[in-house]
C-alpha cells in the first residue's frame, strides 16, 4: 500500500497519512525519518490534528498514548 501524505507545519511532525478504509489508520512521519501507524483513530481526531493550530501538540495530546501503534520505518 502507498502511503498518501499530506505534509504538515510542525516542528517534529513532517507528513500525515490517513487510510480510513484500512481500520483508520493515520500514518506520522517525523522530521527524523522515522514513522510509525496508530491504529482506529476516529475521523474526529484525524481532522482535528490537521486544522490544528499546532499538530504537534495536537497529536500529543490526542493520538500519542491514546491509540495502538508500531514503529514501522
Amino acid at each position: 500500500m502507498a502511503i498518501e501524505w499530506d505534509e504538515v507545519k510542525s516542528s517534529n511532525i513532517d507528513a500525515v497519512g490517513y487510510d480510513k478504509d484500512e481500520l483508520s489508520y493515520v500514518y506520522i512521519r517525523f522530521k527524523n525519518g522515522s514513522v510509525y501507524r496508530y491504529d482506529g483513530v476516529s475521523d474526529e481526531h484525524y481532522e482535528g490534528m490537521m486544522h490544528a493550530d499546532s499538530v504537534g501538540r495536537y497529536f500529543n495530546e490526542h493520538i500519542k498514548g491514546a491509540y495502538p501503534y508500531e514503529k514501522i520505518e
